[in-house]
C-alpha cells in the first residue's frame, strides 16, 4: 500500500485503494517533507507568514503589539504542540523559547483546505471549517461542498506563486482568510468525505502527473470528534460497542485515534485534551449522537456539557 499512512487507525481508507509500488503518496507530514527538498520550505511557518506581509518574528524579537500567536517554527507532529496566545510583554518573555515563532493574533474561521495540483497549479479545492474549542481541540469539521470564492482564489494565488514546478496534494490551514500552515499531502481525517473515486484520483495524481475527478457530486460531510482530560490511562471501546457504530449506516468511518499499549504522555496531543474518537458521517446529528454514547464509555463529557476538568 504505497499510500504511507503513519496512524493505523486511518489506514481503512487506502487498504482497498490500487495504487503502483513505485508511486509514494504521503499524508503524513515526516514523508511529505523529506520526498519533496525542493518545495519543504513552506514547513516554515515565519516563512509562510512573510510571504503574506504578516507581522511576525522570531524567539528574541519582541513585538511592537499585543496579543500575538506562538508556534513553534517548525511542526511535523501537529496537533498546535507548543502553540499559544501571548497576552503582553510579561508573558513573552516568560513564553517563547529557541525555536518558536510569533505572528500577529488571526480572528475568525479556522479553515483547512486541500488542493490538488499540477505543475504549481490548481486543478480541485475544497474547505473544511472547524469549531474551535479551547486548547487546539475542536469540535467537529464540516466538510463543506460549496466554494468559497475569495478563499479559493487566496490559495490558488499563494500556491501558484510559491509552488512553481510542484504536483501532488496541498493542505493549507488558515484563519480569517489568511494561511497560517501549509502541508505538502492531504488531510488524513476525512478522505471518505470527498466521495467515491476521489482516493483514485489521488492515485492518479501522483502516478501521471494529472488531476481527473468530477466534483459536482460533492455533498456537505462532518468528522465529530471526542476529547478527553490528559493524566488518564484510557482503554479501546469494546468491540461490541466498535460493531455497532461500524455497521451504522449514517456513520461513514469511526477511528479510536490512540494507542492503548502506549503511556499517553508518549501520544502527541494538543494542550487542551486528549483525542480519543473520530467519527465521520454525512449527518451530523448522526455523529453527535454516537459521540455521547461513545463519551459514556471512556467517562468523559462532550463539547455540549463542556470539560470542566479541563477548564
Amino acid at each position: 500500500m504505497p499510500i504511507h499512512e503513519r496512524d493505523p487507525w486511518r489506514e481503512q481508507y487506502f487498504e482497498h485503494v490500487a495504487c503502483p509500488a513505485d508511486v509514494h503518496v504521503p499524508t503524513d507530514d515526516i514523508d511529505a517533507f523529506r520526498w519533496n527538498p525542493a518545495h519543504r520550505w513552506v514547513y516554515n511557518k515565519l516563512l509562510v507568514a512573510e510571504s503574506q506581509g504578516l507581522e511576525c518574528g522570531l524567539h528574541g524579537l519582541e513585538p511592537a503589539t499585543f496579543p500575538v500567536f506562538a508556534k513553534p517554527v517548525y511542526n511535523l507532529c501537529g496537533m498546535a504542540v507548543d502553540s499559544c496566545r501571548i497576552e503582553d510583554r510579561a508573558a513573552f518573555a516568560r513564553t517563547l523559547r529557541p525555536g518558536q515563532m510569533w505572528m500577529v493574533l488571526l480572528e475568525g474561521e479556522h479553515v483547512s483546505t486541500d488542493a490538488a495540483v499540477v505543475d504549481g497549479r490548481v486543478r480541485w479545492i475544497r474547505h473544511t471549517a472547524g469549531r474551535a474549542l479551547h486548547g487546539g481541540m475542536f469540535d467537529y469539521w464540516t466538510v463543506e461542498s460549496r466554494r468559497r470564492a475569495p478563499l479559493d482564489a487566496y490559495c490558488q494565488a499563494w500556491i501558484e506563486r510559491h509552488l512553481a514546478g510542484y504536483t501532488g496534494m496541498v493542505n493549507l490551514e488558515s484563519i480569517g482568510g489568511r494561511i497560517i500552515e501549509c502541508h505538502l499531502r492531504f488531510t488524513d481525517q476525512w478522505p471518505d468525505l470527498y466521495g467515491p473515486g476521489w482516493l483514485d484520483a489521488v492515485v492518479r495524481l501522483y502516478a501521471d502527473r494529472h488531476w481527473a475527478y468530477d466534483d459536482n457530486r460533492a455533498v456537505p460531510g462532518y468528522s465529530v470528534v471526542l476529547f478527553g482530560p490528559h493524566g488518564a490511562a484510557y482503554r479501546h471501546p469494546p468491540p461490541e460497542l466498535l460493531r455497532a457504530a461500524r455497521d451504522e449506516p449514517r456513520l461513514r468511518s469511526v477511528q479510536v485515534t490512540f494507542d492503548e499499549g502506549r503511556a499517553p504522555e508518549t501520544h502527541t496531543m494538543p494542550a487542551g485534551g486528549f483525542r480519543l474518537l473520530i467519527l465521520n458521517t454525512l449527518e451530523l446529528g448522526a455523529g453527535l449522537e454516537w459521540r455521547r454514547r461513545f463519551a459514556r464509555h471512556f467517562g468523559v463529557t462532550t463539547p455540549g456539557e463542556a470539560y470542566p476538568s479541563l477548564a
